[in-house]
C-alpha cells in the first residue's frame, strides 16, 4: 500500500455512551480480531464475503489492499482509540468495531457503492450511523473533483437496522430490487445519496 493510502484516516465523533471512532486502511495485523468477529452468526447473514479462519482473514486484508492501490475498493477498518477498561482507565491502543467500504467500480463514474458491518460487541453504540457519515462525507471531499455526485447503499430487504442507518445517514430509499442470486439472494433495497453544492 503506497503511503497516501496509509495516511487516510477519518474520524467520527463520540456518541452518548460510546467513544469517538477512527476509520483507517485494514492492516495484516488485524487478520486475527477479523477472523474471530466473523464467527458472529448475526453478521454472518448479512454480509457477502463471510471470513472462515485466520488465513481467510489474511487473504481479505490483502484484498483491501489491492482495493487501495486500484482505486476501486477503499476499505476502512472502524476502531475505537484509547478504549476504557473494567476499571474505567483509559488504555492504549484500539479495538475494532466495523467496518466501512466505498467500492468504485467504474473510477471517473458517477456512481460509487457504500456498505458496513457493526462487530457484535459495537452494536447499540451507533457505530454504523457514525461511521458511514465519516465516509459519505470523505467520499465526497475526496473524489467529486473525479465525477462522483451519486452514492448507493444496498441490504436485504429483511434487514431492519441497516435500512435504519441508511435513513438517519440521507440516504432514502429509492428503489426495491429483486434478488439477484448468488451474490444478492433476498429482495433488496436501495438507498441513494447525492452530492449536494
Amino acid at each position: 500500500m503506497d503511503r497516501e493510502h496509509i495516511a487516510v484516516r477519518l474520524h467520527a465523533p463520540a456518541a452518548a455512551k460510546a467513544p469517538a471512532l477512527v476509520l483507517r486502511p485494514w492492516r495484516p495485523a488485524d487478520a486475527a480480531e477479523l477472523a474471530v468477529l466473523h464467527r458472529d452468526e448475526e453478521l454472518r447473514r448479512w454480509i457477502g464475503s463471510v471470513v472462515d479462519g485466520e488465513v481467510e482473514a489474511e487473504r481479505w486484508v490483502r484484498e483491501q489492499e489491492r482495493g487501495w492501490h486500484e482505486r476501486d475498493r477503499f476499505a476502512f477498518a472502524v476502531v475505537e482509540e484509547g478504549v476504557r477498561c473494567g476499571s474505567g482507565e483509559v488504555a492504549a491502543g484500539e479495538r475494532l468495531v466495523g467496518h466501512v467500504v466505498l467500492k468504485r467500480p467504474a473510477p471517473g463514474g458517477p456512481s460509487g457503492e457504500v456498505g458496513y458491518w457493526t462487530a457484535a460487541h459495537a452494536r447499540g453504540r451507533a457505530v454504523a450511523p457514525r461511521a458511514l457519515d465519516a465516509l459519505t462525507s470523505w467520499a465526497f471531499d475526496a473524489f467529486a473533483g473525479d465525477g462522483l455526485v451519486r452514492l448507493e447503499l444496498l441490504h436485504s430487504e429483511d434487514n431492519i437496522a441497516s435500512c435504519r442507518v441508511a435513513r438517519k445517514c440521507g440516504y432514502p430509499l429509492t428503489a426495491r430490487l429483486p434478488a439477484a442470486p448468488p451474490h444478492f439472494p433476498r429482495d433488496g433495497h436501495l438507498h441513494t445519496r447525492l452530492l449536494t453544492f
